[in-house]
């Protein structure tokens, strides 16, 4: 079975990054812990679709579990849809940490997605709105 873990950098001892459609790295690991591939994240700069991006390269390597900190509505829908199984709340853990507390059963397995939406269209600079005279 394949598993990705979403990672701050590419190895086992990285920490997991909480976000999953705008982690820096994919890490593919095999339920015992062995890293089959390590691989950057294509969709971590995109302007809109980060999630959907990630999740159709995640799915493109036939993992069968997600294991993050949380995962967007986007992101979500697209997983689901691949028939990939998705397990938030590992934060503040290595890869490797995060991967025991799965085989332990410690991670929650989510029917729905745990973070917002990133549609691009949130409080910022531009068009009026919030704009600072600093």
């Amino acid at each position: 079975m394949k598993i990705c873990i979403s990672s701050t950098s590419p190895n086992l001892d990285s920490p997991v990054d909480p976000r999953f459609g705008r982690c820096q790295y994919f890490l593919i690991v095999d339920e015992k812990g062995k890293l089959i591939k390590s691989m950057p994240n294509q969709g971590v700069q995109a302007m809109r679709g980060a999630g959907i991006t990630a999740a159709q390269l995640v799915a493109n390597e036939k993992v069968e579990v997600i294991i993050t900190g949380n995962v967007g509505p986007n992101a979500f829908g697209a997983l689901q849809t691949s028939g990939i199984k998705i397990y938030t709340g590992a934060f503040d853990m290595t890869a490797k940490q995060a991967l025991d507390k799965y085989n332990k059963g410690e991670l929650k397995e989510v029917n729905v997605a745990t973070g917002p939406g990133q549609f691009g269209k949130g409080p910022g600079f531009g068009k009026g709105r919030g704009q600072r005279d600093w």
